[in-house]
């Protein structure tokens, strides 16, 4: 009786045993797929500038790049005007599927506190990839500028109240407000002179018919080596290991000073994470490539990485710097 239990048993056992395991592959069969097969179609890449320039070449190498690692189609869609603000928003109103990416510069958070009435929130509207390249700007002046440092300006200044200049590319730009954070942390009074573009602003800082200007490496470092320009300072918080010799404005006494561009990548809001995290790792991993650093170092662009958070973080706080200057500036770009 006690051997037939005990084979009743075993059989019972072995049944459930045997279902279970039926129930567990069944289970793992199912399971759905996080990327829900992603990338099943081609990928776009938003630049919100037009053809040319730095920011349509950084997009179509990285587009190859991506092209290849992720076994789709990358193509670059250039949908300039408004400042950045239509291809923004084309992102920002698109499926949030990670098939329509955003290539972000620095005027994303500078347009978040400067133009009213955006038709989209600058840090809701998006799921934020990974931040991927930052690059300081140089404060120049023409060979004639007597001044050969930050500190000099600042005495210059405050000697004669009003009488500096210091162009730009155009009102709200970089160039702009690094030189309305100068003046405020320096408590000097300087002019504020906007050109159309980066070029005419910088040639008539070689002319001196303004004092200085704020330019990237790549726009001045040909007039640097040939002495049409002097570099004066670095607007990154410690020295720029590209030209170790120029210091910071943070030296000459203004510890707090940082500014410098920035370029990133996102999606639409509530773009599913497993996707966000695909692309965070196939971005990070074309900027890593020896040619992508060596084309960026050529143009003066150190690349970094983040995670979603790291980047949204980041975001954020330029936000906040950049609302409290432009509000003590009173600067308006629409």
């Amino acid at each position: 009786m006690r051997s037939t239990n005990m084979k009743h048993g075993l059989v019972i056992g072995l049944s459930v045993l045997f279902s279970l395991g039926l129930v567990a592959r069944a289970s793992h069969a199912a399971a759905p797929d996080p990327l829900n097969g992603f990338p099943g179609k081609p990928i776009r890449i938003v630049v919100p500038f037009g053809p040319g320039g730095f920011n349509d070449a950084l997009a179509r190498a990285i587009a190859a790049k991506l092209s290849n690692s992720l076994s789709q189609p990358v193509i670059v869609d250039n949908r300039p005007g408004g400042g950045t603000v239509i291809g923004t928003n084309f992102v920002a109103k698109a499926p949030p599927d990670g098939y329509t990416l955003l290539q972000l510069p620095g005027a994303h958070a500078i347009n978040a506190v400067a133009m009213d009435k955006l038709p989209y929130d600058s840090l809701n509207s998006f799921s934020f990839i990974s931040m991927v390249a930052t690059s300081p700007f140089l404060l120049v002046s023409g060979p004639a500028f007597p001044a050969n440092s930050v500190s000099d300006i600042v005495r210059m200044a405050r000697e004669k109240p009003g009488t500096l200049s210091y162009s730009s590319s155009g009102t709200g730009g970089n160039a702009h407000l690094m030189g309305e954070m100068l003046k405020s942390m320096a408590k000097i009074d300087i002019l504020h002179v906007p050109y159309k573009g980066a070029g005419p602003a910088m040639n008539d800082a070689i002319g001196g018919q303004v004092d200085f200007t704020f330019a990237t490496y790549a726009g001045a470092s040909g007039s640097i080596k040939a002495g049409r320009l002097k570099a004066l300072a670095v607007t990154s918080k410690k020295r720029w290991a590209k030209l170790p010799q120029v210091p910071t404005i943070a030296e000459a006494g203004f510890p707090d000073y940082e500014a410098e561009g920035w370029w990133g990548y996102a999606a639409p809001a509530n773009t599913p994470r497993p996707i966000v995290d695909k692309l965070n790792e196939a971005i990070r991993q074309a900027f890593a490539s020896p040619d992508i650093q060596a084309y960026l170092t050529s143009e003066g662009v150190d690349t970094v990485g983040s995670t979603p958070e790291e980047f949204r973080a980041y975001l954020a706080n330029e936000i906040r710097t950049w609302r409290q200057l432009i509000s003590q500036a009173g600067i308006r770009l629409n």
